[in-house]
């Protein structure tokens, strides 16, 4: 069990109580959270796939479920950073802290002046900083970046880690090739490989033979229907095996690549035979018994997720599973504690439950948090046991965030009911703050839908006014209004008038125009309206997961 205490209306760990093999989801700034609660070397993996400072937007994209082909997009975040009081105190901080980070933040500043990049790097480095001290002795560190800035990153990871503490380069090839202006086509992101010490966890990585290479090499079916291909026997030139007459052949001039004796359990397993077109004897390797190719650095074999993919949550930046399962399996095992400070929707903490490792995942934002609330809820039903922390527990730290970050607040208000936000803008989605889909009707039906407004300050019967006139433009069923403070009189006098909306399935009435507030539900309160577990159809569902074990040999089961 954790040990909390109460802050600002909001849950914390206490010092000391954070690794007992449980998994936390954080809400807040990774470099706080980090300094706060998480405890020197008390994990075993870090990933972390940051922003790049590309100087780009990202959208979180949301297909429609009402038919049409249009997508609805909110801003996740900006990669964009500018030198400011608090990119120059993060540099102070660095420089003052003194050693080789000191050193190399210092020649970058002399480099780079008060440059958007200087103030990527102050970002950064105090980062790597935390995340070198969170890391065991045995853990290992995979930072994930563009060309954009990984030249500089290598430096300040050789400053941190130190250069001999260097393992790979990793070339992931994210995409086939396109058109760039004037340049040769982006298609590739970098993957620096750390350890923090020579006793890293790694299991030899594995991958899968091509169609063209088992087309050409596994051409040969046995009596049982065991695909295999012959392998050569013969000690290669310049180096001296063992001689020995073997099935009637004379040893060759640098003898044969084993000792009798193993040549003789060979025979004895069936192993061995003068291959049909073949003079001298020849291993018979079987393809249900080859392990695969051994991986280099360069990953041209996981395609990226694309809208189409099964597993794409619509998120910016989203990778797919095959390629944080990788990870894994290379630099940790069964019950190893696996740490991602920019987790965003969730695909490293997802996999690390599939794969059985504790993990913790922060995000700075509450709609990354809900997405990846609803994606473990929707891939591993009810099996996951974590905690979140950060996310308001009483009305005292939801005011909190209501004032530090409206945005924020809305976000997290709209995951309390698990409706899907909106991105505020001129136009037909004026006035509306949240979508929620659903289906009331035999064999799916129409699909309908709930509006919501969120307000987080002063409320009058305006608000419900404008609420009831989307819902009527929009055509929409239920229209919710979610409130900090309490509605008054007319509000709910004017909610009333607007009527019923009325089942055809379940056959009972709903009030078209709903209040409620922030304290209804904390204390359980819930939206009037047809039954959303089995009708919901506003986030898409992420694939059911099948847990991943191995046995004592290393071999993979389900």
């Amino acid at each position: 069990m954790f040990n909390y205490r109460m802050m600002n209306g909001q849950y914390l760990i206490d010092e000391g109580s954070l690794m007992q093999r449980g998994s936390i989801l954080y809400y807040g700034d990774n470099l706080e959270v980090m300094r706060q609660h998480i405890s020197d070397e008390s994990v075993d993996l870090v990933y972390l796939d940051p922003p790049f400072n590309s100087n780009q937007t990202y959208n979180v994209l949301f297909a429609e479920k009402n038919g049409s082909e249009s997508a609805a997009q909110i801003r996740a975040f900006k990669d964009t950073w500018r030198w400011d009081l608090q990119a120059a105190e993060a540099f102070e901080e660095v420089v003052e802290a003194g050693g080789n980070v000191s050193e190399a933040m210092q020649a970058f500043r002399k480099l780079l002046g008060s440059s958007d990049m200087m103030a990527y790097m102050a970002m950064m480095a105090p980062r790597l900083v935390e995340l070198r001290r969170v890391l065991k002795p045995t853990g290992s560190i995979y930072l994930h970046c563009d060309p954009t800035a990984s030249h500089y990153l290598k430096l300040l990871m050789d400053a941190i880690f130190g250069p001999e503490n260097f393992r790979n380069e990793i070339v992931w090839k994210r995409t086939s090739g396109h058109s760039d202006a004037k340049r040769f086509a982006r298609i590739t992101d970098t993957i620096f490989f750390y350890s923090k010490t020579d006793r890293f966890v790694w299991t030899k990585p594995r991958g899968s033979y091509s169609d063209t290479y088992l087309g050409t090499h596994y051409t040969h079916t046995d009596q049982a229907g065991r695909v295999f291909r012959y392998d050569n026997l013969v000690k290669p030139k310049g180096s001296r095996g063992s001689f020995y007459t073997l099935l009637g052949h004379p040893p060759p001039r640098n003898g044969w690549r084993m000792p009798q004796t193993r040549a003789e359990e060979w025979l004895a397993e069936g192993r061995v035979e003068i291959p049909p077109e073949g003079k001298a004897p020849a291993y018979k390797r079987f393809l249900d018994e080859a392990q695969g190719p051994l991986l280099g650095n360069l990953w041209s074999d996981l395609p990226p997720i694309n809208s189409q993919a099964r597993e794409s949550l619509g998120y910016p930046t989203q990778k797919p599973e095959s390629f944080l399962e990788r990870i894994i399996n290379v630099s940790s095992v069964e019950g190893d504690v696996v740490f991602d400070p920019f987790c965003g929707c969730g695909t490293m903490v997802s996999v690390c439950q599939r794969l059985n490792r504790p993990w913790i995942g922060i995000d700075i934002t509450h709609l990354a948090v809900t997405l990846i609330k609803y994606r473990l809820r929707d891939v591993f039903d009810d099996e996951v046991n974590y905690q979140v922390i950060g996310e308001p527990a009483s009305i005292s730290g939801a005011m909190a965030l209501a004032k530090e970050n409206p945005y924020q607040f809305q976000w997290w208000a709209l995951g309390l009911v698990g409706a899907r936000p909106v991105e505020e803008k001129k136009g037909a989605d004026k006035g509306i703050d949240g979508r929620l889909y659903f289906h009331d009707e035999p064999q799916g039906g129409q699909t309908k839908q709930l509006i919501f407004s969120v307000k987080a300050g002063h409320v009058t019967v305006s608000h419900i006014r404008d609420l009831r006139g989307v819902v009527e433009r929009e055509n929409a069923q239920i229209g919710v209004f979610i409130t900090m403070l309490k509605s008054t009189k007319n509000m709910r006098d004017e909610a009333f008038s607007a009527g019923f909306y009325e089942s055809p399935t379940w056959q009972k009435r709903y009030p078209r125009i709903q209040i409620l507030t922030v304290e209804d539900f904390m204390h359980g309160k819930a939206i009037d309206c047809p039954p959303l577990k089995r009708a919901n159809v506003t986030f898409k569902k992420a694939p059911k997961a099948e847990r991943v074990h191995k046995d004592k040999n290393g071999n993979l089961f389900q």
